[in-house]
């Protein structure tokens, strides 16, 4: 009996050390994820900062601090409540901080106010080769500023300001992905109260089982902690140990309880293997939870509409290609201009990821600034040329400019390495095929050419990505005429038309994302 007991006791205090070591190890590899999800909910809102101010650096440059196109560009990006990201944004020379910003857009800026750092800031940006972040700017309310002179350092410098929480409390939402979790930010690389930049509680610090991190944010860099607020794994594998040290003290205790024992085992592993199948759900969910982040933050860098001008309709439609939580490159986007012309641009960056999304967003603002001060497609592509690099950035990307005059009928393409736009009017439809030049960051000295037609009474344009057309081991030509003889002569609205378009071509195993834009004069 004393032999039964001791083993029994010996290999009940094994199972148990086991099962809360197991526990302890898993609990800690979730919350390790769950605060590296966090730390890349960070930096994909890097862009969302760095880019409105490096387009805005580039279109002063560009423009000799032309002050009125640069509040008109930046005035979309400033705001109060939180709906906007910055609640001040100025332009500075950096040869001379001491005058002041230049112009102002929103609140007034702290660091105006504090001109001691205003010269070392802007120094110290000129220099960075991204976006450069100041620190804490204590006046109420708190603020945090960040600076951008662009990749080639020009004569002006954009300058933002964030205000921070009041108190820096902002509560996680219960149905939130990280309801799950109590989290602390910190700018810097330490956990001091005086770096804190926002928490989910209102006293810190976090209590128990906890893991830090720290994320680049531009010059900066931003520590993560992260506490759960209870077991990310379920309530059965925290209390398994102890289930364990008390059943298997009693079965202990005599050879009679045996085969109560072994039953009770067999039980425990079912359920153990349950709590697995349970594991491996939660697991799906979270996945699908990161998918729809991806899918979120690629729609948040797509326009949120599309001008509407008297005389024309304007669509478009997009959807991912991968089925994963990456994001793609693909875009789409159509800009007014002055004296009734649109601009329509489509374009797609290659690869995947937040590299692809980041150069895509970089792109499609520098388009904006280069439309904002007037230049031409042909002009404009070539500036974007010099904005990527193959060799450097291991990136490059196909884009099509069509501008489009109302009044006049004419559309004018300028195509740097994409797919031809499709012209359907009476009937009849034919790809707009002119000369097309090399994609962009193939050449840095690269020049373009445009094509001009006219545009018949009700005539539709449309512009699109491989997405639309292209499958695995078939001809583009194919897809192309496809598409061709899908479009047909049908008397669907624009809407119907590009729903229909996406629904009946797109291949079901595709992995490319699909971007399709249309214009349609109304007479």
């Amino acid at each position: 009996m004393a032999v039964v007991l001791v083993v029994g006791l010996l290999v009940t205090g094994a199972l148990t050390v086991v099962s809360s070591a197991l526990y302890t190890r898993n609990e800690r590899r979730l919350l390790g994820l769950r605060a590296r999800d966090v730390g890349t909910v960070l930096t994909a809102a890097l862009p969302s900062i760095q880019t409105p101010l490096a387009s805005a650096a580039a279109l002063a440059d560009a423009t000799g601090g032309d002050m009125q196109k640069f509040k008109r560009f930046v005035a979309p990006y400033v705001g109060q409540g939180g709906a906007a990201p910055f609640v001040s944004v100025s332009l500075w020379r950096v040869s001379d901080p001491a005058q002041g910003p230049v112009a102002v857009v929103g609140a007034a800026p702290v660091l105006a106010a504090s001109m001691g750092r205003a010269p070392a800031f802007l120094a110290q940006a000129s220099k960075a080769s991204g976006l450069s972040v100041i620190g804490f700017l204590r006046s109420p309310p708190l603020r945090l500023g960040y600076g951008f002179t662009g990749t080639a350092p020009g004569p002006f410098a954009a300058y933002g300001e964030s205000a921070l929480p009041p108190d820096r409390y902002a509560p996680t939402q219960h149905n939130s992905a990280f309801s799950d979790l109590a989290f602390a930010l910190y700018l810097g690389a330490s956990s001091k109260p005086a770096d804190l930049l926002v928490a989910s509680l209102r006293h810190l610090p976090l209590t128990g089982r906890r893991t830090t991190i720290r994320v680049p944010f531009g010059s900066a860099s931003v520590t993560v902690t992260v506490a759960a607020r209870g077991p990310l794994g379920g309530s059965l594998p925290e209390r398994l140990p102890w289930a364990i040290a008390i059943v298997g003290t009693l079965l202990t205790l005599g050879a009679a309880l045996l085969t109560l024992r072994l039953i009770d085992r067999g039980r425990t592993a079912e359920r153990f293997a349950d709590r697995l199948e349970e594991i491996a759900e939660e697991n799906r969910r979270l996945y699908a939870e990161q998918r729809g982040i991806a899918q979120t933050l690629q729609h948040a860098l797509l326009p949120e509409s599309l001008p509407q001008l008297p005389g024309v309709q304007a669509g478009a439609r997009y959807l991912p290609g991968v089925d994963g939580v990456d994001i793609g490159g693909d875009w789409y986007d159509l800009i007014a201009l002055q004296e009734r012309r649109l601009l329509l641009v489509v374009g797609d960056v290659s690869g995947r990821g937040l590299k692809a999304a980041a150069t895509m967003a970089s792109l499609r603002f520098a388009i904006h600034a280069y439309a904002a001060q007037g230049d031409s497609p042909a002009t404009l592509l070539a500036k974007l040329s010099r904005l990527v690099n193959i060799e450097t950035d291991r990136q490059l990307a196909t884009v099509l400019c069509a501008l489009i005059d109302i009044d006049a009928r004419e559309v004018s393409v300028t195509s740097a390495g994409h797919l031809p736009p499709l012209l359907i009017s009476n009937g009849r439809s034919e790809f707009v095929e002119g000369e097309p030049g090399l994609p962009v960051g193939v050449d840095r000295h690269v020049s373009y050419s445009s094509m001009t037609v006219p545009a018949p009474a009700g005539a539709t344009l449309l512009a699109f990505t491989d997405g639309l057309v292209e499958r695995r081991g078939e001809n583009i030509d194919v897809g192309l005429e496809r598409l061709r003889t899908e479009v047909g002569s049908s008397e669907a609205t624009l809407e119907e038309l590009l729903t229909r378009l996406v629904g009946d071509l797109r291949d079901d195993a595709a992995e490319d994302d699909t971007a399709i834009a249309g214009i349609r004069w109304m007479s």
